[in-house]
């Protein structure tokens, strides 16, 4: 049947014309020709609308529709056209329902944003929202027979928002801020639980070694199977168990993004707004930073009311890395937790070793300057004059020490929060006044202005005068410590809220970058030019403890080049409670006396002191006699003792106090040898030998290193600089004298061999025929061979004639070449004293010798390391030996190197548990080694290829 077109249908598109050929009298609306003019109206404006819009006519709700309404009911339309829409719309009838009969029942019209509506357009059971309007539509008379609804669906907008809130949670609740790692994945997982229409139920596998663990997991509703029970807690990932597989986690944890389909056989979980069963879910990798093996894996379900999209999984994607980001902060936050841990444990450890070792010291320390205190004061044998020098430099020593010792006590008591303060009533502007008193000699003395400006309080002040008594010396200590000219002020006053302790200074100033660390324990401005580079580091921080303790605060202010001014501000508040009864503790002023003594160590003459060469009592006068000694120091006592030593040996001795003196007093007057501390102020000890060594007036100088830096590293950094020898403070005064000696005698032998000082009678060729610059630290008889292309017949013998470190001539003893041409090329012979520090003299030597050689520097490494080991061992095993001392040999031939270190002492025996073979084990990796022993002695020879760089 043919069914007449009409002009009402002909704005209306496709649907406009699916409508004219549809047989409306087939419909409860009857044919378009019955149609009343309210309908054709209402038609009209739908179908010319771009906007979705459905008219809905009569009781039977029949459906009259356009273009875009068509589009959001998918495979609806066009069975959709002239039905009831509780038909069409069965699946969202229930939400419906409600808004199209209010409207027909009222004549008023509503508006809903973002309508949850379940929508069956698709082939599944769909999510959908809509902001929708429904009016009252009216026929012909004005009655209700109808409802015009005008909607957009904001499904996308409405769901895009909720998982971008739910990744904001995640970022907020993972933070990484936790306890632990696991700690953090509960808070992701409790995130994720909050949202389960976008994630059904999730679950956080974290890489344990070999397996992955379940950390974490959340999903469905109480009374039906959980998460938990239909996951695996642990995988094997060598070997995946069936349910591990099931899920996809091994495939996950390789980086492999995996779905999961069937997930309703295995967990029958109603999910979503309708209790639909979760079918699918993604194992997800959850990156590590470094882009290697995952750190684990998300498993993660997918709502069965959305399309697994391109969206969908990109929102899966910012979720795995948003959850693997929080992890990985929350792995390293745990990890510097652990650190701090450690190093706070550390710090206690260290603390009560303090304690310990300080309360230890006391002991010793009482015994030592009882006695001496009773030497100084003992008037029925008085001292002599000398030996009353040196108990007076011993007991300022012991006091410094002991100084040094309370003030570790005090802090590690500060740390540990044991400190109390003992307040009392004290005159705080008195006793501040007093121990201003006590530094104003030494302030004086260095030329600068004390100014004290303490005027009476208003009332007293309580707090323990032990720790303000710390508080003032400290900052006049520093004050003068670091200010050259102009004055020091100190002053004290009060305002109705605080009482105020100022100590200004014209100083050096202190750089903005500093202040903040400046009250740290054991911060040093690096570079600042001082009076001295003693002290424990721990002065200022001291102040800021105990001013804390006493209820105030510390500020400073400085400008570099201007001066600094540190303020202690206490309340009134602070001030003002009770005191206790009884009488103040003895010792007022002890603290500031000893700190008044220590700084007038530093305020040497600028110029520098001399030592004249007294008459030599014990050793006989010799070709040194006369010898010109620099001596820099910035310990006043340290000068006086080596100034008394050296000249007691014949010398003339000149001291300075750091290495800028130095410099200066040697462009004046050239020294035969410089002995230099390393921590000295405005130029330390390295810093001097390196100006040193730069220099070509001075290259040749020998330099002698005093330091209390022990170790390898520390010797090795002088050496390396170009010292000529290294000493560990303390030293024995006899070894000093004889490494000088050693050192000074090398230094004038001429480049023939000739020593200028002392002429000897042995015709034979000396082994000091080497050029000056390899002059070393030790009993050096070193002799270049000529150039390796030369015939080994014009190598010439070596014989060690210079006098070794611990100062006795070497034996006449000759190496030559062997039958296998080991010496043809070079060929040399040392002598030791049998002393820790021969080892690094040793290498100094070897280095020099093989220098000219060219060897590679991996093959000079390896023997240095090596033999230093052969030498470590001669000198500690060697029991009870013949002679104390080590013999070192070096042969150079063909392409072979042979280094011998033998003693002459029988080696001790060590039970195999005791001994861990560090020392066999290191030779052995560098060269092949044989050890011979006799009853004379062992020899350990270390021999190797000269162009095989291990």
């Amino acid at each position: 049947m043919t069914r007449p077109r009409t002009d009402l249908f002909d704005d209306g598109g496709d649907t406009g014309r699916l409508m004219a050929e549809l047989d409306w009298a087939d419909t409860p609306l009857g044919a378009v020709s019955s149609w009343p003019q309210s309908l054709r109206a209402a038609v009209r404006v739908v179908l010319s609308s771009r906007y979705p819009m459905l008219l809905l006519w009569g009781d039977r709700l029949s459906q009259l529709y356009n273009d875009a309404y068509s589009a959001l009911i998918g495979d609806k339309h066009p069975a959709a056209l002239g039905d009831d829409v509780r038909v069409t719309l069965a699946e969202g009838w229930d939400v419906l329902a409600p808004l199209i009969q209010r409207a027909m029942a009222t004549g008023v019209a509503s508006w809903v944003p973002a309508l949850q509506l379940l929508l069956e357009r698709a082939g599944y059971r769909e999510e959908a929202y809509f902001s929708v309007s429904h009016a009252p539509a009216r026929d012909d008379d004005g009655r209700t027979v109808g409802v015009l609804t005008v909607c957009s669906e904001v499904t996308e907008q409405v769901v895009g928002e909720r998982r971008l809130r739910l990744l904001r949670d995640l970022s907020l609740r993972g933070d990484g801020r936790t306890v632990d790692v696991d700690a953090t994945c509960a808070r992701l997982i409790d995130a994720i639980d909050d949202h389960p229409l976008d994630v059904p139920f999730a679950a956080i596998y974290l890489r344990d070694g070999a397996v992955l663990r379940r950390t974490a997991c959340a999903g469905g509703d109480p009374g039906h199977p959980t998460v938990a029970g239909a996951l695996p807690d642990v995988v094997d990932l060598a070997d995946p168990s069936p349910a591990a597989r099931a899920w996809a986690l091994p495939d996950a944890a390789q980086g492999r993004p995996t779905d999961v389909t069937g997930v309703a056989d295995r967990l029958p979980l109603p999910a979503g707004p309708w209790g639909d069963p979760t079918r699918t879910a993604l194992a997800l990798p959850l990156p590590s930073a470094a882009e290697d093996q995952p750190i684990g894996v998300l498993l993660a379900g997918v709502s069965s009311n959305r399309e697994l999209d391109e969206a969908y999984r990109s929102f899966y994607q910012l979720l795995t890395q948003q959850v693997a980001m929080a992890v990985r902060n929350a792995k390293e936050y745990e990890q510097e937790r652990r650190r701090a841990e450690a190093l706070a444990e550390l710090d206690r450890v260290k603390t009560t070793f303090f304690t310990n070792v300080s309360h230890e010291f006391r002991t010793p320390l009482t015994l030592m300057l009882g006695p001496l205190a009773d030497a100084l004061a003992d008037t029925a044998a008085p001292l002599a004059p000398g030996q009353r020098e040196r108990v007076e430099t011993a007991w300022r020593n012991a006091t410094r020490l002991l100084t040094l010792v309370n003030s570790l006590l005090t802090f590690s008591s500060l740390e540990a929060g044991r400190a109390r303060s003992d307040a009392r009533e004290v005159d705080l502007a008195g006793l501040t006044a007093e121990l201003a008193s006590v530094f104003r000699a030494a302030v004086e003395r260095a030329g600068l202005a004390l100014e004290v400006d303490c005027p009476p309080l208003p009332r007293p002040v309580t707090l323990d005068p032990v720790n303000w008594e710390r508080i003032v010396t400290n900052l006049l200590s520093n004050a003068l410590k670091y200010t050259f000219i102009g004055r020091i002020r100190i002053a004290v006053d009060a305002d109705h809220d605080e009482v105020r302790l100022t100590v200004a200074d014209t100083g050096i100033g202190i750089a903005e970058a500093d202040l903040p660390k400046l009250f740290e324990r054991f911060h040093r401005v690096q570079g600042a030019r001082s009076r001295s580079h003693e002290g424990t580091g721990i002065g200022l921080a001291l102040v800021h403890e105990l001013t804390r303790l006493e209820g105030g605060e510390v500020r400073v202010t400085s400008r570099v080049g201007v001066g600094t001014t540190f303020t202690v501000a206490l309340p009134w508040s602070a001030a003002r409670r009770a005191a206790p009864t009884g009488p103040a503790p003895n010792g007022r002023g002890d603290v500031a006396r000893a700190a008044v003594s220590e700084a007038v160590g530093w305020l040497a003459d600028p110029g520098g002191s001399s030592a004249e060469p007294a008459t030599a009592h014990g050793p006989v006068a010799d070709e040194l006699a006369g010898a010109r000694i620099l001596v820099a120091d910035d310990n006043s006592d340290m000068r006086a003792y080596l100034g008394r030593l050296l000249a007691g040996q014949g010398w003339r001795v000149r001291s300075v106090t750091d290495g800028r003196q130095a410099l200066d007093a040697i462009h004046r007057e050239p020294p035969d040898l410089v002995l230099t501390d390393v921590m000295m102020p405005v130029l330390d000890g390295f810093d001097l030998v390196r100006r040193l060594r730069a220099d070509p007036a001075t290259r040749a100088l020998p330099v002698l290193v005093l330091s209390a830096r022990a170790g390898e590293e520390a010797s090795v950094v002088g050496l390396s600089l170009g010292a000529d020898d290294y000493l560990v403070k303390p030293f024995a005064a006899a070894e000093l004298i004889a490494r000088i000696r050693a050192a000074i005698r090398r230094a004038r032998t001429d480049p023939s061999g000739n020593d200028v000082t002392a002429p000897t009678d042995d015709d034979s060729p000396s082994a000091l025929d080497a050029p000056r610059s390899t002059r070393s630290t030790g009993a050096t008889a070193v002799a270049p061979a000529p150039p390796v292309a030369e015939p080994a017949e014009n190598a010439p013998a070596v014989r060690a004639t210079t006098e070794p470190a611990g100062g006795e001539p070497a034996g006449g003893s000759v190496v030559g070449t062997t039958g296998d041409g080991l010496g043809d090329i070079l060929a040399a012979e040392w002598t030791y004293p049998s002393v820790p520090t021969s080892a690094a003299a040793m290498r100094q030597d070897v280095r020099l010798a093989l220098n000219e050689l060219g060897l590679h520097t991996d093959v000079l490494a390896d023997l240095l390391l090596a033999a230093s080991e052969a030498m470590n061992n001669a000198v500690e095993h060697a029991q009870r030996p013949s002679r104390p001392e080590v013999r070192v040999r070096l042969q150079v031939g063909g392409d072979r190197v042979r280094i011998s270190v033998r003693d002459f002492g029988t080696w001790r025996d060590r039970r195999p548990a005791m001994d861990r073979g560090r020392g066999a084990l290191l030779m052995n990796a560098y060269g092949d080694v044989r050890l011979v022993s006799t009853g004379e002695g062992t020899t350990v020879t270390i021999e190797r290829r000269l162009t095989d760089p291990a």
